[in-house]
């Protein structure tokens, strides 16, 4: 009988781990940063396997938003590369993730963070409902302006400073990514 009962717990076992995997495998993945992103997992969960995110998350963990990035949402996270964040003056990302920096850093990430689950096709007709330009509200309480640039997305911050979607529509379970050449700024 004991055999019998580990026999089935251990064929139970390898069930659920076949059907997990075989639910990773449907999943329609992207690449960004050496890894694979799975829309079930949540932004956070993902953005930890990106080495092109590593000062991403960081400064999320520094600014206390990894539950908010967590949360249900939807969101729709606009995220700086390393490259973008290493493009910044000197000492600036060190400044901003010290611990009395906290607001600040926590306002920069935000102004990256539009409320909703806006892909790269419902940016695309807000472009054209608006006659080429569509603005959207941060959940900083900023702005931020997008355009097609040739057959690239482009971001205008409230600085004028522009920066291109590298990465498009990377799905989360709590929203989308899109992945960007340039740390946008509030005014």
């Amino acid at each position: 009988m004991k055999l019998n009962l580990n026999l089935t717990a251990l064929t139970g076992l390898m069930l659920c781990l076949t059907l997990n995997f075989a639910v990773a495998q449907n999943e329609k993945t992207v690449e960004v940063g050496g890894a694979a992103m799975y829309p079930s997992k949540n932004i956070v969960e993902n953005a930890m396997n990106s080495k092109d995110h590593t000062t991403l998350v960081a400064a999320v963990k520094a600014a206390g938003l990894v539950e908010t990035l967590q949360g249900n949402g939807p969101f729709t996270v606009f995220a700086p590369t390393n490259e973008a964040f290493n493009a910044l003056p000197d000492g600036t990302v060190e400044t901003l993730l010290k611990p009395e920096n906290k607001t600040m850093l926590s306002g920069i990430l935000t102004y990256h963070v539009v409320s909703g689950k806006l892909d790269s096709k419902e940016i695309m007709k807000k472009i054209k409902e608006g006659n080429g330009k569509a603005e959207f509200a941060t959940v900083a309480g900023g702005k931020i302006w997008a355009s097609m640039d040739g057959d690239m997305l482009k971001i205008m911050d409230e600085k004028n400073t522009s920066t291109h979607v590298a990465i498009k529509d990377v799905y989360q379970s709590n929203g989308v990514i899109h992945v960007i050449d340039k740390v946008i700024m509030a005014k």
